[in-house]
């Protein structure tokens, strides 16, 4: 039972899930305190509000007889929070991993071999070479 955890926990993919989801995590919060810190406030003085999180408020009628009142702007921030983190994870992830795919298609396309395709020549396969260059450079008529 340990040994699988074990194998499962030590597995490279599972690790580096775990560094994403910490990261993240931080930048979650980062791009959080941005919106809430910054942005809100400013557009929360557009709508005369304190921040974006009490702009555009409207009232509905309880059922009790008295009053709720919805906050569009806190969906507002919170779809601009979504917005910020969706443009950095596109702009700093998806956009170069996608050119440097186009990159390793285009290579291939062209027949270079991939660098991760690349395979370096055994050691028989040297000497054989080493030996064919010393056959010719033998056979060669002595330069004057």
């Amino acid at each position: 039972m340990l040994k699988g955890f074990r194998e499962f926990i030590l597995r490279g993919n599972v690790i580096d899930l775990a560094v994403a989801v910490v990261i993240g995590a931080a930048f979650t919060a980062v791009v959080t305190a941005i919106v809430t810190a910054v942005i809100n406030p400013l557009i929360g003085a557009l709508f005369n509000a304190e921040s974006l999180a009490q702009a555009l408020p409207v009232a509905i009628p309880t059922v009790s007889g008295g009053e709720s009142i919805l906050y569009f702007g806190a969906v507002i921030g919170a779809l601009l929070n979504f917005i910020i983190v969706a443009a950095v994870v596109y702009f700093a992830l998806v956009m170069p991993i996608n050119h440097l795919k186009r990159q390793a298609e285009e290579r291939r396309k062209a027949g270079e071999p991939a660098v991760d395709d690349a395979v370096p020549p055994t050691e028989l396969e040297l000497l054989a070479e080493i030996r064919d260059l010393l056959a010719k450079r033998d056979a060669a008529p002595p330069a004057q």
